[in-house]
């Protein structure tokens, strides 16, 4: 497999230190909010990742981090705690809002079908691993207390900015946003591995260190929870984009530092889903999560068969428009497999399938290419081999792409050999501009329509096979 390294900006070929394993890392969510949709296209493309390297034969084992405490708004060392923030908004202890936004994440994955790791490890278990190596660390000369704090210092170090060319200058105060003096630095490079007292008194996660009462800052965690769950050495780190620096920079720094050799070797960043209007974020504009895709009748796979569609190297642009768009090809597509799951089957075309399995490996890897991976679905669908064949390739191939597409298609198949119940013409002509207002958006209109069609004794509702229409 080729796959672009973000540590060395080129394609090169994805080699595992042991043959046939794979360690991977994925940096989890902070567990302070519902996961924004921008969020999840990282873990949508991560588990297509790891699906299909398990597809081309490596045994991979998979780790992420939950982090519920360190990790500050500015994704530095300034701001609010995220995690004391979301217990002031909801009146809760940080351990409350840790479960319960936990159990949503994971819940919004189950829904995209996004694999949970073979290992999920908050960071507030391993607080005794993270005072280990900090102590470490200062042994060798490469962190320092001041201020109450604990900082790793930057300058020991050969290179700093590991994934692009970044200035001393580039962190000048009030240059790069979220930047701000701390007159505890040597050098402004330098972030923290542990707050004690100097940093909010009020922060209800403290624990008892060397150093004073406190807390570990957010890189660390990453850091030790690899290392203890995978080893010296990791072949494969993912992220968002937004992650490389600082966080993934000051994890490289402070691992290599404490291990006293290389790393990782192969780094993959997800690029960004902005709006119309910019970036993604829970801080501006509408909302967008899981749970507001569902309440406007879209199934969340078709959310993932969107996100799949692009190269995930590239800025991905979500609107309304071209969700629906992607909703339009996925249910034409869900539509010419139906008929094969109802037709006889027969013996696999083995060279057939043989080829066609070996375009899909070419397309995913080169560089994970999704949108060229369901084109030889398409492929799959133009073949001339029989139904048999055809559906053997169509699950091989949803291994790694986790759309469902068998499952939806013999649904729908089922559904349309249903006897549909003779439903009036004026509760149709309603349905129908039901549906027009909510292609329009206008959904104050499409309640009243609804409400409509109530009064005339039939209920409407989005399923993931369309509209259904139900006598009350």
């Amino acid at each position: 497999m080729q796959l672009y390294n973000s540590l060395s900006h080129k394609k090169e070929d994805f080699v595992p230190r042991e043959a046939g394993k794979v360690s991977m890392y994925t940096c989890g969510p902070t567990v302070y909010h519902f996961a924004h949709i921008g969020n999840l296209r990282s873990y949508i493309m991560e588990d297509v990742l790891e699906k299909y390297l398990r597809f081309t034969g490596l045994d991979v084992k998979r780790v992420m981090n939950i982090t519920d405490v360190g990790h500050l708004t500015s994704d530095g060392d300034t701001g609010d705690d995220k995690m004391l923030k979301g217990a002031k908004r909801e009146h809760k202890t940080v351990m409350e809002i840790a479960k319960f936004y936990t159990d949503a994440f994971f819940a919004d994955c189950a829904k995209l079908n996004i694999k949970t790791p073979d290992v999920v490890v908050p960071a507030t278990s391993y607080i005794d691993e993270f005072i280990k190596v900090i102590s470490s660390l200062i042994e060798k000369g490469y962190a320092y207390e001041a201020g109450g704090n604990i900082y790793f210092d930057t300058s020991k170090l050969k290179k700093y900015y590991v994934f692009g060319d970044f200035s001393q200058e580039d962190l000048e105060v009030g240059v790069r946003e979220g930047v701000e003096e701390d007159g505890n630095k040597r050098n402004k490079a330098d972030f923290v591995l542990w707050f004690t007292k100097s940093k909010f008194d009020d922060q209800e996660l403290k624990w008892e260190s060397p150093w004073g009462l406190g807390y570990p800052g957010w890189h660390i965690e990453c850091s030790c929870i690899s290392m203890k769950n995978l080893g010296e050495y990791l072949d494969l780190h993912c992220g968002g984009i937004d992650n490389a620096f600082p966080h993934h920079t000051n994890e490289i720094a402070q691992s290599e530092a404490y291990l006293g050799h290389e790393w990782c070797n192969y780094w993959f960043h997800v690029h960004h889903l902005n709006t119309n209007s910019g970036k993604m974020s829970k801080s501006s504009g509408e909302f967008l999560t899981v749970s507001l895709l569902e309440e406007k009748g879209y199934d969340p796979i078709v959310y993932r068969f969107f996100c799949l569609q692009s190269h995930y190297r590239k800025s991905l642009v979500f609107s309304w428009e071209n969700l629906d768009n992607a909703k339009v090809s996925f249910d034409k597509l869900i539509a010419r497999i139906a008929p094969l799951t109802a037709e006889p089957q027969g013996e696999i075309d083995e060279a057939e399938f043989g080829r066609l399995r070996g375009l899909f490996d070419e397309a995913l890897g080169s560089d994970l290419n999704t949108a060229m991976g369901i084109t030889v679905l398409y492929d799959v669908l133009r073949s001339k081999a029989g139904a048999s064949t055809k559906l053997a390739l169509i699950g091989e191939l949803d291994k790694v792409l986790g759309l469902d597409l068998i499952k939806k298609a013999q649904e729908k198949s089922s559904a349309s050999e249903a006897a549909p119940e003779e439903i009036p013409a004026e509760v149709l002509e309603l349905v129908e501009q039901r549906k027009a207002a909510r292609k329009e958006k206008d959904f104050a209109l499409a309640d009243q329509l609804r409400d409509k069609i109530a009064e005339l004794g039939y209920e409407v509702k989005e399923t993931r096979q369309g509209t259904e229409i139900n006598k009350i």
